[in-house]
C-alpha cells in the first residue's frame, strides 16, 4: 500500500477520499440532526437525471449532476420547508423522475461509455486531477458559509420556531443547507456513487451522535469517521480488488453495525 503511494492516481484518490469525508462529516451531521435523509437521498438519486443529459449533449457528467442537484434542491426546499405532510411522496416522485430522465437520455446518446458506472457506485482510485480540486474548492465553499452561520444553523437545527423569532432568517438558511447538501452529493459522487452516497452522509454522523453533546464536536468527528471508513475502504478495495464505492460503504456499515450492537448489549 506504501509503495503505491507514489503514483499519482493513488494520491489524487487519498485526496478526493479527505476532502470527501470533510464534506459529509459536516453536511452529514446538519443532515441528521435535522432529519433530511430522504431529503439527501432524493437529491442524490434524482442527480441521476443531470448526468444521463450531460452524457446525451457531450458535456461534463459532474456539471451536469450538479446543475440537476441545484434545481431538484430548491424544488424539495420550497415544498418541504412549510408542509411537512406527504413530502416522502413528493420527494419519492421526484427521486424516481430523476432516475427516470437520466436512463432515458442515456439510451438516446449513442454508444454506450463504461464510465457511467463510476456514476452510479463511485470510482475513488479513477478521479481525474480536475475532480480532486473541484472538490477541494466544494468543501472550502461549505467550511466556509457553514463556519459563517454556525451559531444560527445551530439554532435552526434544534428549534426553528425559537430560531425564527430571535430573528434567524430560517426560511434562507433551509434553502442555503439543503443546496449544501446537493453540492456534497455532487462532489461525493466519484468516490462512492449515487447509489451508495446516502450511507457515507449518515452513518459517520449516527456513530458520531453517540459520543458529542454539542453540533460543532459531532462535526468533527463525523469527519474523522468518514476518514477512516473511506481510507479504510480504499485499503481494501486495492488490496482485494475490490469495487471502491462498495468497500468504503462496506467498513463503514460494519463500524455502524457494531455500534448499534454495543449500544443494545449496554441497555
Amino acid at each position: 500500500m506504501l509503495e503505491m503511494l507514489s503514483f499519482t492516481f493513488m494520491q489524487h484518490a487519498l485526496l478526493a477520499g479527505v476532502f470527501v469525508s470533510i464534506l459529509c462529516g459536516v453536511i452529514g451531521t446538519l443532515v441528521v440532526v435535522n432529519r433530511m435523509v430522504f431529503i439527501a437521498g432524493g437529491i442524490a438519486h434524482g442527480a441521476y437525471g443531470g448526468i444521463g443529459i450531460a452524457f446525451f449533449m457531450g458535456l461534463s457528467p459532474l456539471l451536469g449532476a450538479g446543475a440537476f442537484a441545484f434545481i431538484l434542491a430548491l424544488i424539495i426546499a420550497a415544498i418541504t420547508f412549510k408542509n411537512k405532510e406527504r413530502i416522502d411522496a413528493v420527494i419519492g416522485a421526484l427521486w424516481a423522475f430523476g432516475m427516470a430522465v437520466g436512463i432515458v437520455f442515456i439510451d438516446l446518446t449513442q454508444g454506450y461509455n463504461v464510465d457511467l458506472m463510476s456514476y452510479l457506485f463511485g470510482s475513488i482510485l479513477s478521479v481525474p486531477q480536475s475532480d480532486v480540486w473541484a472538490m477541494g474548492g466544494i468543501t472550502l465553499l461549505v467550511a466556509s458559509v457553514v463556519s459563517a452561520f454556525y451559531k444560527e444553523l445551530q439554532a435552526m437545527s434544534f428549534d426553528p420556531e425559537f430560531a425564527q423569532l430571535r430573528g434567524v432568517p430560517v426560511k434562507l438558511l433551509y434553502y442555503v443547507l439543503v443546496v449544501l447538501v446537493a453540492l456534497c452529493v455532487v462532489a461525493t459522487i466519484r468516490v462512492v456513487g449515487l447509489v451508495l452516497v446516502i450511507a457515507l452522509l449518515t452513518i459517520p454522523p449516527y456513530i458520531a451522535e453517540g459520543f458529542s453533546s454539542k453540533l460543532g464536536v459531532m462535526m468533527v468527528l463525523s469527519a474523522l469517521m468518514a476518514t477512516f471508513f473511506t481510507l479504510g475502504g480504499l485499503w481494501l478495495s486495492v488490496a482485494y480488488d475490490l469495487t471502491s464505492g462498495a468497500s468504503i460503504i462496506l467498513v463503514a456499515s460494519l463500524s455502524f453495525f457494531l455500534t448499534l450492537g454495543a449500544k443494545r448489549f449496554k441497555t
